[in-house]
Protein backbone atom coordinates (compact mmCIF):
# COMPACT_ATOMS: atom_id res chain seq x y z
CA UNK A 1 0.00 0.00 0.00
CA UNK A 2 1.69 3.51 -0.79
CA UNK A 3 1.39 6.51 1.05
CA UNK A 4 -1.49 7.64 -0.60
CA UNK A 5 -3.66 4.76 0.13
CA UNK A 6 -2.67 5.14 3.95
CA UNK A 7 -3.55 8.64 3.97
CA UNK A 8 -7.23 8.31 1.79
CA UNK A 9 -8.00 4.68 4.21
CA UNK A 10 -7.13 7.05 7.58
CA UNK A 11 -10.57 8.29 7.97
CA UNK A 12 -12.00 12.20 6.17
CA UNK A 13 -9.19 13.93 4.55
CA UNK A 14 -9.57 17.90 3.11
CA UNK A 15 -12.31 17.95 0.57
CA UNK A 16 -9.65 18.83 -1.67
CA UNK A 17 -7.17 15.70 -1.09
CA UNK A 18 -10.22 13.37 -1.35
CA UNK A 19 -11.15 15.37 -4.86
CA UNK A 20 -7.62 14.69 -5.94
CA UNK A 21 -7.97 11.06 -5.33
CA UNK A 22 -11.07 11.16 -7.00
CA UNK A 23 -9.97 12.69 -10.08
CA UNK A 24 -6.72 10.24 -9.62
CA UNK A 25 -8.82 7.10 -9.05
CA UNK A 26 -10.84 8.12 -12.37
CA UNK A 27 -7.86 8.79 -14.93
CA UNK A 28 -6.65 5.39 -13.64
CA UNK A 29 -10.26 3.53 -15.39
CA UNK A 30 -10.32 5.96 -18.00
CA UNK A 31 -6.27 4.30 -18.95
CA UNK A 32 -7.09 0.99 -18.01
CA UNK A 33 -10.61 1.60 -20.52
CA UNK A 34 -8.20 2.84 -23.55
CA UNK A 35 -5.29 -0.16 -22.89
CA UNK A 36 -7.83 -2.93 -22.74
CA UNK A 37 -11.04 -1.77 -24.66
CA UNK A 38 -9.93 -4.11 -27.85
CA UNK A 39 -9.31 -7.16 -26.30
CA UNK A 40 -12.20 -9.38 -27.28
CA UNK A 41 -13.54 -11.46 -25.13
CA UNK A 42 -11.24 -12.22 -22.31
CA UNK A 43 -10.64 -15.71 -19.51
CA UNK A 44 -9.28 -14.20 -16.37
CA UNK A 45 -6.71 -16.51 -14.61
CA UNK A 46 -6.00 -15.40 -10.59
CA UNK A 47 -3.12 -16.99 -8.56
CA UNK A 48 -0.69 -16.85 -6.83
CA UNK A 49 2.55 -14.46 -7.42
CA UNK A 50 5.23 -17.01 -5.70
CA UNK A 51 5.07 -20.13 -7.35
CA UNK A 52 8.07 -20.82 -9.57
CA UNK A 53 8.54 -22.36 -12.69
CA UNK A 54 9.51 -25.62 -11.29
CA UNK A 55 6.47 -25.97 -9.35
CA UNK A 56 3.40 -28.28 -10.25
CA UNK A 57 0.94 -25.65 -9.92
CA UNK A 58 2.95 -23.42 -12.32
CA UNK A 59 2.97 -26.14 -15.06
CA UNK A 60 -0.53 -26.50 -14.70
CA UNK A 61 -1.37 -23.27 -15.06
CA UNK A 62 0.25 -22.94 -18.21
CA UNK A 63 -1.62 -26.06 -19.68
CA UNK A 64 -4.84 -24.89 -18.74
CA UNK A 65 -4.15 -21.00 -19.90
CA UNK A 66 -2.68 -22.76 -23.61
CA UNK A 67 -5.90 -24.67 -23.80
CA UNK A 68 -8.23 -21.74 -23.17
CA UNK A 69 -6.41 -19.49 -25.11
CA UNK A 70 -7.17 -22.35 -28.12
CA UNK A 71 -10.55 -21.48 -27.58
CA UNK A 72 -10.24 -17.90 -28.85
CA UNK A 73 -9.62 -16.25 -25.44
CA UNK A 74 -7.63 -13.89 -24.63
CA UNK A 75 -5.85 -14.79 -21.25
CA UNK A 76 -5.84 -11.69 -18.65
CA UNK A 77 -3.75 -11.63 -15.21
CA UNK A 78 -2.56 -9.41 -12.71
CA UNK A 79 0.57 -9.50 -15.12
CA UNK A 80 2.96 -10.89 -12.26
CA UNK A 81 5.15 -12.93 -12.05
CA UNK A 82 4.39 -16.96 -10.64
CA UNK A 83 0.79 -18.07 -11.75
CA UNK A 84 0.35 -15.22 -13.41
CA UNK A 85 3.31 -15.80 -15.71
CA UNK A 86 2.28 -19.11 -16.06
CA UNK A 87 -1.34 -18.36 -17.63
CA UNK A 88 -0.01 -15.38 -19.94
CA UNK A 89 2.96 -18.14 -21.12
CA UNK A 90 0.14 -20.51 -21.79
CA UNK A 91 -1.24 -18.04 -23.88
CA UNK A 92 1.78 -17.11 -25.52
CA UNK A 93 2.83 -20.99 -25.93
CA UNK A 94 -0.49 -21.30 -28.82
CA UNK A 95 -0.21 -17.76 -30.33
CA UNK A 96 -2.88 -16.92 -28.06
CA UNK A 97 -3.14 -13.16 -26.78
CA UNK A 98 -2.10 -11.96 -23.35
CA UNK A 99 -2.95 -8.83 -21.26
CA UNK A 100 -2.14 -8.12 -17.56
CA UNK A 101 -3.24 -5.42 -15.17
CA UNK A 102 -0.35 -4.92 -12.80
CA UNK A 103 -0.36 -3.49 -9.45
CA UNK A 104 2.11 -0.83 -8.47
CA UNK A 105 3.66 -1.78 -4.64
CA UNK A 106 6.07 -1.23 -2.29
CA UNK A 107 7.88 -4.00 -3.25
CA UNK A 108 7.93 -3.36 -7.01
CA UNK A 109 5.60 -6.07 -9.05
CA UNK A 110 7.22 -5.88 -12.55
CA UNK A 111 5.31 -7.20 -15.38
CA UNK A 112 5.94 -10.57 -16.56
CA UNK A 113 7.81 -11.07 -20.16
CA UNK A 114 5.03 -12.55 -21.86
CA UNK A 115 2.42 -9.86 -21.72
CA UNK A 116 1.45 -8.46 -25.20
CA UNK A 117 0.19 -5.46 -23.31
CA UNK A 118 -0.96 -4.58 -19.84
CA UNK A 119 -1.69 -1.72 -17.73
CA UNK A 120 -0.46 -0.70 -14.32
CA UNK A 121 -2.76 0.28 -11.58
CA UNK A 122 -2.19 2.03 -8.29
CA UNK A 123 -5.47 0.62 -6.39
CA UNK A 124 -6.77 -2.98 -5.97
CA UNK A 125 -10.38 -2.08 -6.49
CA UNK A 126 -9.34 -0.41 -9.89
CA UNK A 127 -7.17 -3.38 -10.98
CA UNK A 128 -9.98 -5.46 -9.98
CA UNK A 129 -12.84 -3.85 -12.12
CA UNK A 130 -10.71 -4.38 -14.90
CA UNK A 131 -10.01 -7.70 -14.42
CA UNK A 132 -13.55 -8.88 -14.05
CA UNK A 133 -15.14 -6.39 -16.67
CA UNK A 134 -13.50 -7.68 -19.99
CA UNK A 135 -14.05 -11.44 -18.93
CA UNK A 136 -16.01 -14.40 -20.38
CA UNK A 137 -15.31 -16.85 -17.44
CA UNK A 138 -12.45 -16.60 -14.34
CA UNK A 139 -10.26 -19.56 -13.18
CA UNK A 140 -9.20 -19.65 -9.47
CA UNK A 141 -5.82 -21.35 -9.13
CA UNK A 142 -3.74 -21.55 -6.26
CA UNK A 143 -2.78 -18.52 -3.95
CA UNK A 144 -3.73 -16.72 -1.28
CA UNK A 145 -4.87 -13.63 0.43
CA UNK A 146 -5.45 -12.11 -2.91
CA UNK A 147 -6.20 -15.14 -5.34
CA UNK A 148 -9.57 -15.76 -2.80
CA UNK A 149 -10.34 -11.52 -3.04
CA UNK A 150 -10.09 -11.64 -6.41
CA UNK A 151 -12.30 -15.35 -5.89
CA UNK A 152 -14.80 -14.27 -3.69
CA UNK A 153 -15.34 -10.77 -5.61
CA UNK A 154 -16.34 -12.36 -8.92
CA UNK A 155 -18.49 -14.54 -7.28
CA UNK A 156 -20.20 -12.05 -5.32
CA UNK A 157 -21.04 -10.44 -8.50
CA UNK A 158 -22.31 -13.34 -10.13
CA UNK A 159 -24.38 -14.43 -6.73
CA UNK A 160 -25.74 -11.14 -6.65
CA UNK A 161 -26.58 -10.40 -10.97
CA UNK A 162 -24.18 -7.79 -10.86
CA UNK A 163 -22.56 -9.56 -13.87
CA UNK A 164 -23.95 -12.38 -15.95
CA UNK A 165 -23.46 -16.28 -14.54
CA UNK A 166 -19.93 -16.72 -16.22
CA UNK A 167 -17.82 -19.73 -15.55
CA UNK A 168 -15.82 -19.83 -11.96
CA UNK A 169 -13.86 -22.50 -12.29
CA UNK A 170 -11.19 -23.80 -9.30
CA UNK A 171 -8.45 -25.80 -10.51
CA UNK A 172 -6.06 -27.25 -7.70
CA UNK A 173 -8.72 -29.58 -5.82
CA UNK A 174 -6.36 -30.51 -3.11
CA UNK A 175 -5.04 -27.38 -2.30
CA UNK A 176 -8.77 -25.86 -2.33
CA UNK A 177 -10.33 -28.55 0.10
CA UNK A 178 -10.59 -26.98 3.14
CA UNK A 179 -12.00 -23.69 1.55
CA UNK A 180 -14.70 -26.28 -0.31
CA UNK A 181 -15.64 -27.52 3.07
CA UNK A 182 -15.88 -24.17 4.29
CA UNK A 183 -18.01 -23.03 1.33
CA UNK A 184 -20.04 -26.32 1.97
CA UNK A 185 -20.26 -25.62 5.77
CA UNK A 186 -21.83 -21.72 5.25
CA UNK A 187 -24.55 -23.66 3.17
CA UNK A 188 -25.58 -25.92 5.71
CA UNK A 189 -25.34 -22.18 8.56
CA UNK A 190 -28.07 -20.92 5.98
CA UNK A 191 -25.42 -17.77 5.31
CA UNK A 192 -25.48 -18.92 1.41
CA UNK A 193 -28.16 -20.60 -0.67
CA UNK A 194 -27.81 -24.18 -1.94
CA UNK A 195 -27.72 -22.72 -5.41
CA UNK A 196 -24.68 -20.62 -4.35
CA UNK A 197 -22.51 -23.73 -4.40
CA UNK A 198 -23.37 -24.48 -7.80
CA UNK A 199 -21.57 -21.25 -8.92
CA UNK A 200 -18.13 -22.73 -9.76
CA UNK A 201 -16.46 -25.85 -10.42
CA UNK A 202 -13.46 -27.66 -9.15
CA UNK A 203 -11.87 -30.08 -10.64
CA UNK A 204 -8.23 -31.16 -12.12
CA UNK A 205 -9.19 -31.94 -15.10
CA UNK A 206 -8.67 -28.84 -17.62
CA UNK A 207 -10.80 -30.67 -20.60
CA UNK A 208 -14.09 -30.16 -18.22
CA UNK A 209 -12.72 -26.66 -17.65
CA UNK A 210 -12.42 -26.49 -21.29
CA UNK A 211 -16.29 -27.72 -21.76
CA UNK A 212 -17.75 -25.82 -19.24
CA UNK A 213 -16.46 -22.77 -20.82
CA UNK A 214 -17.11 -23.85 -24.81
CA UNK A 215 -20.69 -24.52 -22.77
CA UNK A 216 -21.58 -21.40 -20.76
CA UNK A 217 -19.21 -18.73 -22.52
CA UNK A 218 -19.13 -19.68 -25.82
CA UNK A 219 -22.70 -21.23 -26.60
CA UNK A 220 -24.88 -19.73 -23.93
CA UNK A 221 -23.42 -15.72 -24.66
CA UNK A 222 -22.58 -16.14 -27.90
CA UNK A 223 -18.85 -15.95 -27.89
CA UNK A 224 -18.57 -16.13 -31.89
CA UNK A 225 -17.88 -13.91 -34.53
CA UNK A 226 -18.53 -10.29 -33.66
CA UNK A 227 -18.60 -6.84 -35.21
CA UNK A 228 -14.90 -5.27 -34.58
CA UNK A 229 -15.05 -2.19 -32.53
CA UNK A 230 -12.47 0.49 -34.77
CA UNK A 231 -10.09 2.90 -32.91
CA UNK A 232 -10.64 6.64 -32.52
CA UNK A 233 -8.25 8.15 -34.12
CA UNK A 234 -8.78 11.38 -32.93
CA UNK A 235 -8.59 10.22 -29.61
CA UNK A 236 -5.26 7.77 -30.19
CA UNK A 237 -6.44 4.88 -29.74
CA UNK A 238 -4.72 1.41 -30.69
CA UNK A 239 -6.01 -2.04 -30.90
Amino acid sequence: MNKEDIVFLDGPQSRWREFKFTLSTMWQLIKGFRALHFLGPCITVFGSARFKEDHPYYELTRKASAEFARLGFTIMTGGGPGLMEAANRGAKDVGGRSVGCNIELPHEQLPNPYLDKWVSMKHFFVRKVLLVKYSFAFVVMPGGFGTLDEFFEAMTLIQTRTIRNFPIIILGREFHQELIDHIVMMQRQTTIGVEDTHLFLVTDDIQEAVDLIREKSIREYGLGPKKTMQPFGWLFERK
